[in-house]
């Protein structure tokens, strides 16, 4: 494999100004004796089927690292376009739906952006809501920033949703920027972990659809051991106007959609290596 040099430090943008206040009794951290957990939120969300399994209790963290071709939500790559939010102030709004969302067999969901560019309130939030709302937890990442998840973080993390955008590196770097390798870092020291992984390829043709490409994303994904689901993801242009308000060229515009063959094709690669997809 080809060596990179290790990425530049990233440095967080200033937070966006202060939010509204908790929606439902909560003990403040200062109640305690500690500082209160605090980060930037894009927004959050329950959603079906797309976060986790069952219904999630979504929680989107501001600012990212890559800056993929295809992103559906490039209004979430600055931190400082987030709200200046609590652990408290989320943990509050998730409490509303805990009882629901348990029963329904869902969970919560941390997402953005890039959670782990946050990683302190991350941990927070994923302690919380499994210890103290009794959630089933997942964290959704693309593994570049798999270094700043500490042990503890990954502990309260029951699922973790990696996203895998190439397995050749000139691609990925190309889809994202950034290098390919700290992802698959992350994802061996997930599998030496034991944490459940499920894996998500997004299918964009003439990009990552080459059939050496999905071979090499599917064999690496089996010899894991600990991935339990594959989500081949077809490629779409519903955050296009998100780019046009920002006054960014979307530079995917005259990429189609994949076929109903090529999810097809690309889905039975990875059962081939005896992997469920999606």
């Amino acid at each position: 494999m080809t060596s990179f040099p290790p990425p530049a430090p990233d440095t967080p943008a200033p937070a966006g100004p202060p939010s509204r206040g908790p929606t439902a009794p909560v003990t403040p951290a200062a109640a305690v004796g500690r500082r209160p957990a605090v980060g930037s939120v894009h927004s959050w969300d329950l959603s079906t089927g797309v976060d986790g399994p069952g219904t999630r209790f979504v929680t989107f963290l501001s600012g990212c690292p890559l800056s993929c071709l295809y992103c559906h939500n490039p209004d979430t790559w600055r931190m400082r376009d987030g709200k200046r939010t609590t652990a408290d102030e989320i943990v509050a709004e998730a409490r509303k739906y805990a009882r629901f969302i348990a029963t329904a067999g869902g969970g919560a969901t941390i997402s953005g952006g890039e959670p782990l560019l946050q990683p302190v309130f991350t941990g927070e939030l994923l302690h919380r809501f499994k210890h103290e709302l009794g959630l089933h937890t997942a964290l959704d990442t693309s593994g570049f920033l798999g270094a700043r998840a500490t042990d503890a973080l990954l502990r309260d993390t029951d699922l973790v949703l990696l996203d895998i955008k190439s397995w050749n590196q000139a691609t990925y770097r190309k889809v994202t920027g950034r290098p390919l390798h700290p992802t698959l870092d992350f994802a061996r020291r997930l599998a030496v972990l034991g944490k459940e992984v499920h894996v998500r390829f997004v299918l964009v043709p003439g990009l990552t659809d080459e059939a050496a490409n999905v071979e090499g994303v599917a064999a690496f994904a089996a010899g894991l051991g600990n991935v339990t689901r594959v989500d081949v993801l077809p490629f779409h242009k519903l955050g296009e106007s998100k780019w046009n308000a920002l006054g960014r060229p979307f530079l995917l515009h005259d990429t189609p959609s994949p076929t109903p063959e090529q999810i097809a094709r690309a889905r039975a690669v990875f059962t081939g290596h005896g992997l469920y997809a999606v």
